[in-house]
């Protein structure tokens, strides 16, 4: 639903209207009515990626020489939106599909272009980017992970925590250091295989606010061995540089999530408020539910303006980390107040779980700390002025 009457995203196309409508029904279909199981256990089932492979839905803007879908980033932004739209935010395809697969794409060689990617898209392999530290969290340059370089191998040691799908990522792109005295270009991505190695070991699956379908967990590496052509591209020192290319994509993923959430959010309370009574008359009826609500839709359609003008930024090739910053704070701050403000008035309910509207505001807290914190996205934008 879109808060403006006729607006249509101008990255919209027939082609991904049909993709828009057969994910939406696929989510609705496969994921939704398990979304309650997987809240309880803490993680989504494992066959939900191999499902997800067969329908299209991983790796859709990998080219198809590694087979991905051949697409763009505006194939997954209707994948990610159609995913918030069902309610299933514990399924981790953005960091799956939309972070690491586009590492390896952009920075892999041919050889793990061709061994890795191919087998994130069936969903035979889950994957995970390791970056944050028990120490350590939107400081990427101050990382202790070590990859240290024995002969013709990598031996790995280090604990990362906060890493979504930690407990079923069978590929995991870790931050490391290959030299610890160099700063930012010490750093690189490695590469580790979880199935093929020794010594490393998962620990939590983390009881989080929100999101707990979500395998949120600590990684622990422990002279993990891995071949040096584990090493993302073909030179070391290039890792802090390749997650700063990656950032603004990821962080319009995240805004792009948080406009869903914030339309649904209006068009639940609006639907509720017309039924539900006080004093004789709907809630909507009160003008201070009118002015609230009309609050919320605008400050939703400006979010959404914005963000697709982002989107036809990145599709260009023309989104810049600063404006990147700007949509990733102002949407997930905008989507914590508005889901915050529509859950008052369902009263009692709005605090009871079963209610949609319940389950939006506990996850939408994690927006503005994952990504980058918006503290952070604040001090990206200051240093332009």
């Amino acid at each position: 639903m879109t808060m403006i009457a006729g607006y249509k995203s101008p990255w919209l196309n027939e082609e991904l209207e049909i993709l828009q409508d057969a994910v939406a029904k696929f989510y609705t279909r496969e994921f939704t009515p398990l979304a309650d199981k997987w809240n309880e256990q803490g993680h989504v089932d494992r066959d939900a990626w191999n499902k997800a492979g067969e329908a299209g839905i991983l790796c859709a803007s990998i080219k198809e020489e590694y087979g991905g879908g051949g697409g763009n980033f505006a194939h997954e932004m209707v994948i990610a939106q159609e995913q918030a739209r069902a309610g299933v935010p514990g399924f981790g395809n953005s960091v799956h599909s939309g972070i690491v697969a586009h590492y390896i794409q952009s920075y892999g060689t041919e050889e793990q272009k061709k061994k890795w990617l191919p087998k994130m898209a069936s969903g035979e392999m889950v994957a995970a980017i390791a970056m944050t530290e028990p120490g350590t969290g939107s400081d990427l340059q101050g990382v202790k992970t070590t990859a240290k370089k024995v002969g013709n191998q990598y031996v790995v040691n280090g604990q990362k925590t906060f890493i979504t799908n930690g407990q079923q990522a069978t590929l995991v792109c870790v931050v490391a250091k290959t030299d610890p005295n160099a700063g930012a270009k010490g750093t690189s991505l490695i590469m580790v295989e979880t199935d093929e190695v020794e010594g490393f070991r998962r620990g939590r699956n983390l009881n989080k606010v929100g999101q707990h379908a979500q395998d949120t967990s600590e990684l622990f590496f422990d002279d993990v061995k891995v071949p040096t052509s584990n090493l993302l591209g073909t030179e070391e020192g290039k890792g802090f540089f390749q997650l700063m290319q990656q950032l603004p994509q990821e962080r319009l993923i995240i805004a792009v999530q948080a406009c869903v959430a914030m339309e649904k959010a209006v068009e639940l309370t609006a639907a509720y408020t017309k039924e539900r009574k006080a004093f004789g008359q709907s809630i909507l009826d009160f003008q201070n539910t009118q002015f609230k609500l009309a609050e919320c839709k605008t400050e939703a359609a400006i979010a959404r303006v914005f963000t697709d003008d982002c989107a036809v930024k990145l599709l260009n090739g023309k989104l810049d980390a600063t404006t990147a910053a700007m949509a990733k704070w102002w949407t997930t701050e905008k989507q914590c107040q508005i889901v915050d403000t529509c859950l008052q008035f369902f009263g009692g309910y709005g605090y009871m779980l079963e209610y949609p509207i319940g389950q939006m505001y506990q996850d939408a807290r994690i927006q503005k700390i994952y990504g980058g914190t918006n503290e952070i996205m604040k001090m990206l934008i200051a240093r332009t002025l």
